[in-house]
C-alpha cells in the first residue's frame, strides 16, 4: 500500500483530495512503459504530432474556466492570474507547433557531388525524459518542457509538483484525450522521494524547474548517468530605476513585477535600486501602488494578493524580515501574517534602508517582500546588481537606450529588460547563470534541447 498525498487548499487549509503516491516499483513499471511507447511515438510523423498538440491547445481554451478554478483552489493563485496563465500558455504552444518542422529539418553541411560525398546533421529525440515540474506556473512552466519534448518524439515521465498535482493530472487527461498515447506521457505522483526514484531509472534526460538546492541534488544524481540535465532554478532579480524616468509609471510596473502571483515567480523583481535623485519620490509612489493591492479570497476577481502556496515559506519571509530589521532596515509596509484569514497569507512588505549584508537582498525570497536600496550612480547600481549568486533576469528603467545598453551588457543574467520586467517571450531563450540554472527553454533552442545530433557521412560507392 503506497502513501497518500494530501492536496490542501492554501487559502483555507482544508483538504481537497488524497492521492495515492507512486512507489519504487510503480516508477520502474512506468519507465518500462515509456521506453516501449517512445519507440512507436518517434515513428509518428511530426505533422501528426502537431495535430495532436493542437487538439490539446484547443482543449485548454474550451476548459479554461474549469482549469483556472482548479489551479486557484490548489495553489492559491488569484483567479484572474490563473486565467491569465491559461491564456498565456497558448502563445508558447503556438510557437513550438509553428517552428518544430523547420527546426528539425536535416542540415546538409558539406556537398561534394564530384567526390560522391555528403555530410549531414539530423536531430533525434533523446528518448525517455523526466520532467520534474513546478507548482507556481504548472501550465506555463509545463509547456516549456512537455510540448517540445513530445513534438520531438520523446516520451515523458511527468512529475507535477506535489503542490500542483491536480493541475498536473488535468494536463495529463487533456493530452491523452488529444491523442498522446498513455505510454508516451505518464504522470508520476508524489513528493521529492518519488522524484528521486525517477532519477534511478535509465532515463535519457531530466528537466527540472524549482529551487537551487533541489536542482543541485538532481544534477548530482544525474551526473554518473551522463545524460542531458536542464535546470530552471531561482533568481534574485534586480531592477535599477534611473533618474530620468516617469516615477509613477515605473513604480506601478515594478510593484506589479514584485508582487504578481504573490511574489512566487522565479523572475519576480526581488530587489530594486533607485537613483538617489528620485529615490524619495519613487518610494512614495511604490508604497501607494502596493497599498492598492487587494488581499483576500483568490477565487474573487478583485483579489491581487492571494495566499502563499507553501505555508513553510512564511517562516523564510519572517526570518529575512527579522534579519533585515536587526541590521537597520525600515519596514514601510506589511511585515507580518494577515490577520482574519485562515490561509497562508502574508502582507505585501516593503523595506528601505536595506543593504547587501541582509538576506533579503541576497537570498531568494519567493514571496511578497521587496527591498528598495538607494544608489548614487549607474556604476554603483551595476555593482549591486551583479553582487549575487543568481543570474536569471535583470532590468533597467531609463529613457536612454544607450544608458540601458551599457548597463545591461555588463549584467550577469540570462535575460535583460529595458523599461519592462517579469515577462517571458516564447521566441527568446529562457536561461539562467550561476545558481539560476543551466540550459535553455523556449525559442528554437528550447526545441533543440530535447534532441541529440547525429552526424551522417554519406559516400557513394
Amino acid at each position: 500500500m503506497s502513501d497518500l498525498l494530501k492536496v490542501i487548499n492554501p487559502a483555507t487549509q482544508t483538504l481537497i483530495r488524497e492521492l495515492e503516491m507512486d512507489t519504487p516499483e510503480s516508477v520502474a513499471t512506468k519507465y518500462a512503459r515509456a521506453r516501449s511507447g517512445q519507440r512507436s511515438w518517434a515513428r509518428v510523423p511530426v505533422s501528426d504530432r502537431k495535430k495532436i498538440l493542437s487538439r490539446f491547445r484547443d482543449a485548454l481554451v474550451t476548459r479554461k474556466d474549469e482549469l483556472a478554478n482548479l489551479l486557484t483552489t490548489e495553489v492559491g493563485k488569484p483567479i484572474s492570474q490563473s486565467r491569465g496563465e491559461l491564456t498565456g500558455v497558448l502563445g508558447r504552444i503556438d510557437f513550438f507547433i509553428e517552428n518544430i518542422e523547420a527546426t528539425l529539418l536535416p542540415q546538409t553541411v558539406v556537398s561534394r557531388p564530384e567526390q560522391g560525398l555528403e555530410e549531414r546533421i539530423t536531430l533525434e529525440p533523446l528518448g525517455v525524459i523526466a520532467n520534474i515540474s513546478a507548482w507556481n506556473y504548472p501550465y506555463l512552466v509545463g509547456a516549456n518542457v512537455i510540448i517540445p519534448a513530445l513534438l520531438t518524439g520523446n516520451a515523458v515521465l511527468y512529475k507535477p509538483s506535489e503542490f500542483a498535482t491536480l493541475s498536473g493530472l488535468a494536463i495529463t487527461e487533456l493530452l491523452h484525450q488529444a491523442g498522446v498515447p498513455k505510454d508516451v506521457f505518464i504522470p508520476v505522483i508524489g513528493a521529492g522521494e518519488v522524484g528521486a526514484e525517477i532519477l534511478k531509472q535509465p532515463i535519457q534526460g531530466v528537466f527540472f524547474t524549482g529551487s537551487y538546492a533541489t536542482g543541485k541534488r538532481i544534477a548530482e544524481a544525474a551526473a554518473p548517468k551522463m545524460i542531458k540535465v536542464q535546470l530552471e532554478l531561482g533568481g534574485k532579480d534586480p531592477v535599477y530605476v534611473c533618474d530620468d524616468v516617469d516615477v509613477k509609471a515605473v513604480a506601478d510596473a515594478t510593484a506589479d513585477g514584485a508582487f504578481y502571483n504573490t511574489g512566487q515567480s522565479c523572475c519576480s523583481v526581488e530587489r530594486i535600486y533607485v537613483h538617489e535623485k528620485v529615490h524619495a519620490e519613487f518610494v512614495k509612489a511604490f508604497q501607494a501602488t502596493v497599498k492598492s493591492f487587494v488581499i483576500g479570497d483568490p477565487l474573487s476577481d478583485r483579489t491581487y494578493i492571494g495566499p502563499l502556496t507553501r505555508e513553510a515559506q512564511i517562516a523564510v519571509l519572517e526570518a529575512q524580515l527579522q534579519d533585515a530589521k536587526a541590521k537597520g532596515a525600515e519596514v514601510l509596509l506589511g511585515g507580518r501574517r494577515v490577520t482574519g484569514l485562515s490561509g497562508n497569507y502574508f502582507e505585501p512588505t516593503v523595506l528601505t534602508h536595506v543593504n547587501h549584508s541582509m538576506d533579503v537582498m541576497k537570498e531568494e525570497s519567493f514571496g511578497p517582500i521587496i527591498g528598495i536600496q538607494k544608489v548614487s550612480s549607474d556604476e554603483e547600481a551595476l555593482e549591486r546588481m551583479n553582487d549575487t549568486k543568481f543570474g536569471l533576469t535583470a532590468g533597467i528603467y531609463t529613457t536612454s537606450a544607450e544608458r540601458a545598453h551599457l548597463i545591461l551588457s555588463e549584467v550577469h543574467a540570462g535575460t535583460a529588460y529595458w523599461n519592462c520586467c517579469d515577462r517571458v517571450s516564447p521566441a527568446l531563450p529562457w536561461s539562467g547563470r550561476g545558481h539560476s540554472g543551466m540550459g535553455s527553454t523556449l525559442s528554437t533552442a528550447g526545441i533543440v534541447a530535447f534532441t541529440q545530433p547525429k552526424a551522417w557521412h554519406l559516400k557513394k560507392a
